[in-house]
C-alpha cells in the first residue's frame, strides 16, 4: 500500500486481508480511524454489533502491542477463539488466574518478543504491580476497556476494580484509551470518560434500537402461575434461548422442569465451580444446550447469533441489566423474542445490595489500615494483607473513600489519608456516598418496574430510558399490538396538548435543576410524564401535567447537543 493511503483505506485493506472482512459498518470505520489517530474514545454500541473490531482492526496497524481489559475469563477466552489464525494473524494471550506459573511466564515472553499482538486481561491483574509492570516494558500502543459500563458506579455491572484502571493507564505509559460498552445511559457516558481520566475523547453513540426483538410483559398475581407461564412459554418457543431467574434455587427448579419435559436444559449460577460453568457456556454455543437458565452470572460476551428468546421470571434489577440481557437474541437480525414476567411483589432487588458496598465497619477498618500508613502509604495488595478482608471489599472500601474525598491514590497505586481527615470522619463520609448509590439503586429498581407497567408503547420507554428518542407505535410489542387491534389511540385533547407542549421544554437531554432533587438530566419522555436521572437522587419520574405553567419546579440548566458526536453505525 503505498505512502498516501489515507486512514480509512488502510484500515480497510488490513479488514480484508488480516480479518477476511469485505465491508465496515460506517460507525466502526469512524471509531477505528479515531484509534489510529491515537484518539481517546468511547464507542457505544448494541451488544452483537462489532465493537471487538474497532480495536482489532487499528491494533495491527499500531506500534506496539493492544492491551485489552476483559472481566470474564470466560469472555476473554471467545474473543481470542475469535481472532483469525495463520500466517500474518496477530498473536493474542490472556494473562489470567487460570494459567499456571509456566505458562504465565510463556505469556509474557511471547509479548516481549513481539509475537503477541493482543493481550487481555482481568481488571483484578492489573491490580498486581508485577503485571503492570511488565505491561509498562512492553509499551503499549493502546488500552481498551471492554464492558466499560462495569467502570462506572451507576451501571449495572459495576465492579470495584475497574475503578482502579486510570492508576494502570498512567503506569502503563498512558497510551490512548478505547472504552467499549453496549449499555450506557448519558451520565454512565460521562462516569466513564471521568473514571477512566480521558481526555478529550471522542465518543460514538450507535442506535440502541433492536427493531427484531419483540418486547413483551406478562403481569401475575400467583406466582404458581407466572412459573407455570415460563416454563409453557420456554417449552414453546424455537430454540435456543436462555432463561433468567432471580435466585440459584429458582434456575435449578426451572431447568429440572424443562429437562423433564425433554428439552436439553442446564441451571447456570456463579455457585457451579468454573470447570461446570465452561462446560455450560461452551454446551450452549455449541448448540448441545437447548435453553440455559441463569442468574445474571450468565451471559456477558456470549457471542451466539441464533439465541431466539430470552425469557425472565422475576423483574430485574434495572433497566440497564434487561436491556444487554435481552440483546443477547436475535443477532442474527430474524425475529427474537425478549418477555419479563412479572409480580408487582418483585423487588428486582437480588441484582443490586448483594455485597454492593462494604458496611461501616469494613469502612473503619480500611480507613484505619490507611490512616496507619500515613508516612510509608500502602497499596491495595498491602491493605488486604493487613486487614484481612477480601479483594472485593477492600477495593470497594478504597473507592468510597476516594469518592468521598478522604484518601487519594498515587502514580504508583500507593493509598495516602487526605490531610487534616482522621479514620473515623473518613468512614463516615465514604458511609454517606455508599448510602447515595443504594438510594439510586433503589430508584433503578422503580425504572424496571414501570417499564413493565406502562401503558404506552414499550421500545418507546426503552429507548428513551437510554436517552434516545423513538417515535411510537413499534409495532413489535405488546401495547403497540393491543393498540392496533382495538384501532389505536383517540384523537389528542386539549389535555395531551398541554402535556406535549410541557414536554417540548424539556428534551431528551436537557441538563435541570430541581428544588429537592438536584440537577439532572432528561432521559425520556412517555406520554404525560418525563424521566429525569439525577446526579444525587437518581431516576424520578415528573407529571407534564405538574410541570405545566410551573418554571419553578425545574430549571433548564443547558439545552442537549454540544458535547456528544452520535454517527450512526448500521
Amino acid at each position: 500500500m503505498g505512502p498516501r493511503a489515507t486512514p480509512a483505506e488502510r484500515l480497510r485493506r488490513s479488514a480484508a486481508e488480516v480479518f477476511g472482512w469485505d465491508t465496515l459498518l460506517p460507525g466502526q470505520l469512524t471509531a477505528m480511524e479515531w484509534v489510529l489517530q491515537g484518539r481517546d474514545t468511547l464507542v457505544v454500541m448494541p451488544t452483537g454489533s462489532g465493537k471487538s473490531a474497532v480495536y482489532q482492526v487499528p491494533g495491527v496497524l499500531l506500534s506496539g502491542p493492544v492491551v485489552v481489559v476483559s472481566p470474564l475469563l470466560a469472555l476473554q477466552r471467545d474473543q481470542i477463539a475469535g481472532l483469525p489464525e495463520g500466517e500474518g494473524a496477530p498473536g493474542a494471550v490472556a494473562v489470567n488466574s487460570a494459567l499456571t506459573a509456566a505458562r504465565t511466564e510463556a505469556a509474557w515472553e511471547s509479548v516481549r518478543r513481539g509475537e503477541a499482538r493482543f493481550v487481555y486481561l482481568s481488571p483484578e491483574q492489573l491490580a498486581k504491580d508485577e503485571v503492570v509492570e511488565r505491561l509498562a516494558d512492553a509499551e503499549p500502543a493502546l488500552f481498551v476497556v471492554d464492558e466499560a459500563q462495569c467502570v462506572s458506579s451507576w451501571g449495572h455491572d459495576f465492579r470495584p476494580d475497574y475503578l482502579r484502571l486510570e492508576q494502570a493507564v498512567r503506569r502503563v505509559g498512558r497510551p490512548p484509551v478505547l472504552a467499549l460498552t453496549a449499555t450506557a445511559a448519558p451520565p454512565v457516558r460521562r462516569e466513564i470518560v471521568e473514571r477512566l481520566g480521558m481526555t478529550e475523547p471522542r465518543l460514538l453513540v450507535a442506535g440502541f434500537d433492536r427493531p427484531n426483538i419483540r418486547l413483551e410483559v406478562r403481569r401475575f398475581l400467583d406466582e404458581d402461575d407466572r412459573r407455570r407461564a415460563v416454563l409453557e412459554r420456554a417449552a414453546a418457543e424455537p430454540k435456543p434461548g436462555i432463561v433468567y431467574a432471580a435466585t440459584r434455587k429458582d434456575s435449578e427448579y426451572h431447568a429440572a422442569e424443562l429437562a423433564s419435559l425433554g428439552f436439553t436444559a442446564e441451571a447456570y449460577h456463579a455457585g457451579l465451580k468454573a470447570a461446570e460453568r465452561a462446560r455450560i457456556h461452551d454446551a450452549f454455543l455449541s448448540g448441545e444446550a437447548d435453553v440455559v437458565v441463569a442468574t445474571s452470572a450468565f451471559g456477558m460476551g456470549i457471542d451466539k447469533e441464533d439465541v431466539r428468546f430470552v425469557l425472565h421470571a422475576s423483574l430485574p434489577g434495572s433497566l440497564d441489566a434487561y436491556y444487554q440481557e435481552i440483546g443477547r437474541c436475535g443477532r442474527d437480525g430474524d425475529p427474537a423474542l425478549a418477555v419479563l414476567h412479572y409480580r408487582s411483589e418483585d423487588t428486582g432487588m437480588q441484582t443490586w445490595f448483594a455485597g454492593r458496598a462494604p458496611g461501616e465497619k469494613v469502612l473503619a477498618e480500611v480507613a484505619d489500615a490507611v490512616h496507619d500508613h500515613r508516612d510509608d502509604p500502602a497499596g491495595l495488595d498491602e491493605l488486604r494483607r493487613e486487614t484481612g478482608l477480601s479483594r472485593n471489599r477492600v477495593t470497594a472500601a478504597v473507592n468510597l473513600l476516594q469518592e468521598a474525598g478522604a484518601v487519594a491514590t498515587g502514580e504508583g497505586g500507593e493509598i495516602r489519608p487526605a490531610p487534616g481527615t482522621p479514620p473515623g470522619a473518613a468512614a463516615e463520609e465514604a458511609g454517606r456516598a455508599a448510602e447515595a448509590h443504594r438510594r439510586t439503586d433503589r430508584t433503578r429498581v422503580e425504572m424496571a418496574r414501570a417499564y413493565a407497567e406502562t401503558t404506552g408503547c414499550r421500545r418507546r420507554f426503552l429507548l428513551g430510558y437510554f436517552g434516545e428518542e423513538y417515535e411510537p407505535p413499534c409495532g413489535n410489542c405488546d401495547v403497540c399490538e393491543e393498540r392496533a387491534e382495538d384501532g389505536g389511540p383517540g384523537p389528542a385533547d386539549g389535555t395531551a396538548r398541554t402535556e406535549r407542549s410541557a414536554a417540548s421544554a424539556f428534551p431528551v437531554g436537557t441538563q435541570v435543576r430541581h428544588g429537592r432533587w438536584g440537577e439532572g438530566t432528561v432521559l425520556s419522555e412517555d406520554g404525560d410524564r418525563i424521566t429525569v436521572l439525577f446526579d444525587e437522587a437518581g431516576y424520578r419520574t415528573l407529571s407534564l401535567r405538574a410541570l405545566a405553567g410551573r418554571d419553578d419546579v425545574l430549571t433548564v440548566l443547558g439545552r442537549p447537543g454540544g458535547d456528544e458526536a452520535a454517527p450512526d453505525a448500521g
